[in-house]
């Protein structure tokens, strides 16, 4: 594993020294990225952060991309489908946790459901997943912004109305070192995800008198010493990212996690946040290490509603509609009608996956009903089928359709884009080098888009990727960024569309229900959705030599009637989930 990046963790160093520091940093390299770490013994800011563990999670890099409809992941690099012998581990770096996985966690923990991260922390870059560990990069403003949430969260966590969520006793006075003493111990087992050792919770506990001597600027009192306790926590490395070391076993390279690593990778994958004191209990049981026994584990997990919003956020990512141009009614309206599928399909009447792209019904309110031109539900809001509408499943929604746009209007060229590298797992080249692709159109320009995009199939450094792309788009015109259906270009009735595209290889369609049968018929869909799902579970992008672990765990999707949960439960309860390989040095 690469490690933990050495500017973050010096700089963190300092700020935790402010609350008290104890021990050293040490580093093995006088260069940033590494092998860096507190020392075993040691403590930075009152914790050790296990010295030697490793995983640089400030890498740069970004998918490598080639010719447009050749297999390879969604701008990834993953091969032919069974390629090479299977690993029986996957390569694993430290991952710093996500904005979203740290709101979860104060969330889950302090019951703040105020997303307290979305407003101090920049967003994480997608590609299409915001945990893609090869793409995070400590920077000075990253350092400087997660001092700031630490300090919001341990004030407001520590204010009297919120405080019993975090201390577990009644202290006599602030000098009660032994409810002091519990309440580290519990906060320490929570944020690093495992039981604090002796020493570090010796080293917390220093905080105590620190925060109760004789000093005008402090107030002398029990929780100022707790508050100070929950930031250095917060800013600790080990907090922040999820490192994973495990024993090492014959295979050279290739380690077995601990318990409490299984509880994190079970926790982080299932539910995006920190395990429950009931997972960390199983874990304490060795109750997470025999994969039946692990397997049925994560049935309960997904039994709970946080499995439902980890789903719906990995759909959000891989379908491109985390942020879409609505307004926030329509916003609302997209959001209600592709969750209820989502949950349809996966939870509560789990059936085929494949059913989320030919459902022949749509969960909509009233103003969706409208915008699509739909039948009321009754009661305002429900089940409506699509009747003859050319609507089927989850691509005929407003909130997939308007994903890909471009100058507030469609982009048959996104739109293949979408569907090559997002549905059918294929890579796409960039454009030459000398093509601005974010110029709009010019007033010299046809109004009429058919003939603006005939252009990219005449020019030859162009013809040949958007050749796999533009009639995919133009297939689905008749649709607007809103998901209305239309017969002419927005403003231009002298621009008729026909509607009518091709995916390349698999013939012709229109609209989005003969493109979801297409894609379902071609078989690749499934299997791309495996890619899709086993990168974000990994936090980066499939590689060559993963390819027949897609394969693998694409055959038991197949033979389990591709029923998502069994799907998640196959790769939880395969021994690969309990392994990892070592990365190897950059």
């Amino acid at each position: 594993m690469r490690a933990v990046p050495r500017d973050l963790v010096s700089a963190l160093g300092l700020v935790w020294c402010l609350g008290g520091c104890h021990g050293s940093i040490t580093s093995t390299t006088g260069e940033a990225g590494g092998t860096t770490g507190a020392g075993a013994s040691g403590a930075t800011g009152g914790a050790s952060a296990r010295g030697g563990s490793g995983g640089s999670a400030a890498t740069s890099g970004s998918a490598g991309t080639s010719g447009a409809g050749a297999r390879g992941g969604s701008g990834g690099t993953s091969g032919q489908a069974g390629a090479g012998p299977t690993p029986t581990a996957l390569e694993s770096g430290a991952r710093r946790l996500t904005r979203s996985e740290l709101d979860d966690i104060v969330r889950d923990l302090f019951g703040d459901d105020t997303s307290p991260a979305q407003k101090v922390l920049t967003e994480d870059e997608f590609n299409p997943f915001d945990n893609d560990y090869t793409l995070q990069r400590a920077s000075r403003a990253l350092i400087d912004s997660l001092e700031a949430f630490a300090d919001d969260i341990a004030a407001r966590a520590l204010a009297p109305a919120a405080r019993s969520r975090v201390v577990p006793c009644t202290p006599s006075g602030a000098g009660d070192t032994a409810c002091f003493r519990a309440t580290v111990t519990a906060l320490g087992r929570r944020l690093f995800r495992r039981p604090l050792a002796d020493d570090e919770i010796s080293a917390y506990m220093t905080l105590q008198a620190f925060a109760t001597e004789d000093n005008p600027d402090v107030a002398h009192d029990f929780y100022t010493g707790i508050e100070l306790v929950l930031r250095s926590m917060l800013q600790d490395p080990e907090f922040l990212y999820r490192l994973e070391i495990g024993t090492p076993q014959a295979e050279a390279g290739v380690y077995k996690l601990s318990e409490y690593e299984l509880a994190t990778r079970l926790s982080f994958l299932l539910w995006g946040s920190t395990p429950s004191d009931e997972l960390l209990d199983s874990a304490a049981g060795n109750g997470l290490s025999a994969a039946s026994a692990r397997r049925s584990v994560a049935e309960g997990m997904l039994d709970d509603a946080r499995a439902r919003d980890t789903v719906h956020r990995f759909h959000a990512m891989w379908l491109g509609y985390r942020s879409i141009p609505a307004s926030a009614e329509l916003a609302s309206a997209f959001s209600l009608e592709t969750n209820h599928l989502i949950d349809r399909v996966v939870f509560d009447e789990p059936t085929s996956y494949l059913e989320l792209f030919t459902s022949p019904q749509t969960y909509l309110n009233n103003l969706l009903a409208d915008q699509y031109g739909l039948a009321r539900p009754s009661g305002g809001e429900g089940w409506v089928s699509y009747g003859a509408s050319g609507r089927e499943g989850i691509l005929s929604h407003g909130s997939v359709l308007a994903a890909f746009s471009k100058f507030s209007d469609t982009s048959p060229t996104q739109r293949g884009i979408f569907v090559q590298t997002r549905l059918l797992c294929n890579k796409v080249d960039p454009p030459p080098a000398n093509v601005n692709v974010d110029q709009p159109p010019s007033s010299g320009d046809s109004v009429c888009k058919v003939d603006r995009y005939a252009a990219h199939r005449t020019t030859s450094s162009c013809a040949g990727c958007h050749n796999n792309l533009d009639p995919i788009g133009f297939g689905l015109e008749q649709y607007d960024i809103g998901g209305r259906l239309r017969t002419h270009d927005d403003g231009h009735p002298e621009c008729a569309i026909d509607g009518q595209g091709e995916l390349p290889g698999y013939g012709t369609f229109s609209g989005p229900g003969e493109l979801a049968e297409k894609l379902v018929a071609s078989g690749e869909l499934s299997s791309c959705f495996v890619e899709q799902w086993l990168a974000y579970a990994l936090g980066r992008h499939v590689a060559d030599n993963e390819a027949s672990v897609v394969a693998e765990l694409s055959r038991g999707f197949s033979d389990k009637s591709y029923a998502a949960k069994e799907l998640f439960l196959d790769y939880v309860g395969s021994e690969r989930f309990a392994l990892r390989r070592e990365e190897p040095a950059p």
